[in-house]
């Protein structure tokens, strides 16, 4: 039975601390190279490192020569692999050493997977380089050239061949493939098929000697080859030591994962290096699990992804509770990089205007009818559809904006979107909803048209609906398009009017920008000044404002926060459950990670110190809670209905004929409990 393993612990949630080495090493020396190879696997063993990658041909070097040929250089890369397997026993780390073996009069460039004592397989390489400075063919035999499948290594008998994966079974999601160097430079290299047969960690030993540019090159391959197999790309060169007869070395070490580059050594590194990262292998599967095309893919080669040998072993899981070092985003909609945040504004922008004016077109319409309240998700709709028009080649006038100011609005929201409505060239409106509104409270029946303090959902909902109607019946009149201005945070949270309220509308341009985006989308609007001064310095009062549906009258403002949570808490947990669909206790880990040191990590640059906030546990447990029951249970009806709007990011919609199809009855309990039981108060 498997031990149950501390909350905090980076291994109960599906993460793996991984570790390249670059040992130093010395041409020829198996023993010297031995010890230094068991030097930095004793490091990466007390760092908690699960797997450590070497080199290939570390134990004996790579420049050798005709040098392999001698059985002295044999004889002692022998007792070198000896020495390593025997003293790994104490070690818990898997190592995968490189070494060149003699196997049925043939020499191959072997690849050792080494478990504490243990010989796991061991894997020849696959494609030989005979060209330019290369002359392998000269010392080593291919892979395909071998006859056995088995091989002895330090006394074990051992599975041999390129066509071994290695399955952690204590650990989920994590099977290791192994190649070597040039391998991963040919057309359709074994990782391809690997991937595709299920394996998840990959891994390159190589040598790689260095010339101008080929570093970067290098860098791209990696990075690439983890995008392209949905999985973690590990490599390691040979550096000092090697011989520079011919060649130089920089010791180059990667760690890559679905794209990313997570840890790079230091090139050119005077002293041995270890560099590690830890792996998201959840994150790995989850993205495996949704792109079925991925699986489709295996079927085209099922011959050669059946063919691969699958070998058990038990993961050296340290003791006690790792912390997570990976950096978690604290806001995963928003890059922390001005330079990348502006480039992320500016596609979301082009594909909210690109989708109105589609929309318009089709249409035969002309005008556009908004209603603008001073918040966020107003404004940005506003700042949306008078770039639209110019788009269209129609004047901003076309743009219909009105403020319906009711019971409880401010006179600061309500002066934003005056001031906003002229700032952009929009035909600037003003219907006061209270009289209409008050009419049907007192049709309802309802205390507070007489003045009463009778301030519920009703009387909540009976503006927002005003609000609405009177938009549609004034699209009517004017021959427009009702714009709707709800965002993905509210969306998820059920907050919203539904049907003849803020839930509605004929085209809604914010259905997939969640809330802590919106402020950065008007932002970057407000500093490149295209809507001229005016409008900019009206923006930055907008993103002053607190976050209120203003529909209750009374002293203290009305916080949509304090009842649905923090919308930067509450846009993390949606997109952890949305775009991967963890289990509700890995979002909590990962949100205490994110969130519960605020002196840990890079924020945006435009978020002042006094609103860099932090949570502890209880309370992102508090509020994940909230948001399961109002996701899973409590408003899905809302979203089964929803009107059409472009989709803007990876991080998912919540369209049902797009990203997000789910019953409108299903409860929350299966959600709720595991919360319940997995994470501590």
């Amino acid at each position: 039975m498997a031990r149950e393993l501390p909350f905090r612990s980076l291994y109960r949630h599906g993460f793996v601390r991984v570790g390249v080495a670059v040992p130093s090493m010395r041409v020829a020396d198996p023993e010297y190279n031995a010890e230094q190879t068991l030097l930095l696997a004793r490091r990466a063993a007390a760092d908690s490192v699960v797997l450590t990658l070497f080199p290939e041909l570390g134990l004996s070097g790579y420049s050798a020569e005709d040098l392999f040929h001698q059985e002295a250089l044999d004889d002692a890369v022998r007792a070198a692999v000896d020495r390593v397997v025997a003293e790994s026993a104490d070690i818990d780390s898997v190592l995968i050493v490189g070494a060149p073996l003699r196997v049925r009069e043939r020499l191959f460039n072997c690849a050792l997977i080494i478990d504490r004592g243990r010989v796991l397989g061991v894997v020849p390489k696959s494609y030989l380089p005979n060209f330019q400075e290369f002359y392998e063919k000269r010392q080593f035999s291919a892979a395909r050239d071998a006859v056995d499948d088995h091989t002895t290594v330090a006394g074990q008998r051992v599975p041999f061949g390129a066509d071994l994966l290695f399955e952690a079974v204590n650990l989920p999601g994590l099977v290791l493939a192994v190649e070597i160097c040039q391998d991963a430079w040919v057309p359709l290299p074994p990782n391809i098929f690997a991937a595709l047969a299920g394996a998840t960690v990959l891994t390159n030993l190589s040598a790689s000697n260095i010339v101008v540019g080929k570093a970067d090159y290098r860098r791209e391959l990696c990075v690439s080859t983890s995008a392209r197999n949905i999985a973690a790309y590990l490599y390691t060169a040979a550096g000092q030591g090697e011989s520079t007869t011919d060649m130089a070395w920089d010791g180059q070490a990667l760690i890559c994962e679905n794209g990313n580059l997570l840890a790079e050594s230091e090139r050119f590194a005077a002293e041995p290096q270890l560099v590690t990262a830890d792996i998201d292998l959840q994150r790995l599967a989850a993205d495996r699990l949704r792109l079925n095309s991925f699986t489709d893919n295996g079927h085209d080669f099922l011959e050669r992804v059946t063919r691969f040998r699958r070998l058990e072993f038990e993961a050296p899981i340290p003791d006690g509770a790792p912390p997570l070092r990976r950096e978690v985003p604290r806001f995963p909609y928003v890059p922390a990089d001005p330079g990348s945040r502006n480039a992320r504004c500016a596609e979301v922008h082009h594909i909210q205007v690109a989708g109105l004016a589609t929309r318009l077109a089709a249409t035969g319409s002309q005008h556009l009818v908004i209603g603008v309240s001073g918040g966020l998700d107003s404004t940005l709709a506003l700042i949306v559809a008078a770039q639209t028009m110019d788009r269209l080649g129609l004047p901003r006038s076309n743009v219909l904006a009105y403020t319906m100011p009711g019971f409880a609005t401010s006179t600061r929201t309500l002066e934003n979107a005056r001031r906003l409505m002229r700032a952009v060239g929009a035909s600037a409106g003003e219907i006061d909803i209270r009289p209409s509104a008050t009419q049907m409270l007192r049709d309802l029946g309802h205390p507070a048209a007489d003045g009463a303090p009778v301030y519920d959902i009703t009387y909540e909902n009976v503006q927002a609906g005003e609000r609405t109607s009177h938009l549609f019946r004034l699209a009517n009149m004017h021959h427009g398009m009702v714009v709707g201005t709800g965002d993905l945070s509210e969306l998820a949270l059920g907050w919203c009017t539904f049907g003849v309220g803020d839930h509605m509308s004929h085209y809604s341009v914010n259905a997939s920008v969640p809330k802590t985006l919106i402020k950065y989308l008007i932002a970057w609007t407000a500093d490149r000044g295209e809507l001229g001064p005016e409008a900019s310095a009206v923006l930055h009062s907008v993103l002053e404002t607190e976050i209120s549906p203003e529909l209750v009258p009374g002293a203290a403002l009305q916080s949509s926060e304090a009842t649905v949570g923090p919308y930067e808490l509450q846009d993390f947990h949606l997109y952890h459950l949305l775009r991967f669909g963890f289990r509700p206790s890995r979002i909590a880990y990962l949100a205490e990670h994110a969130w519960g040191d605020r002196t840990r990590g890079g924020w945006p640059d435009l978020i002042p110190e006094d609103q860099r906030h932090e949570y502890d546990l209880a309370t992102i447990k508090h509020w994940l809670a909230e948001f399961l029951r109002r996701f899973v249970q409590t408003s899905q009806f809302k979203r089964s209905t929803l009107p059409n709007a472009p989709k803007v990011g990876s991080g998912g919609s919540l369209s049902p004929r797009g990203d997000w199809r789910a019953p409108s009855d299903a409860p929350a309990a299966a959600w709720l409990d595991e919360l319940a039981r997995n994470v501590p108060d």
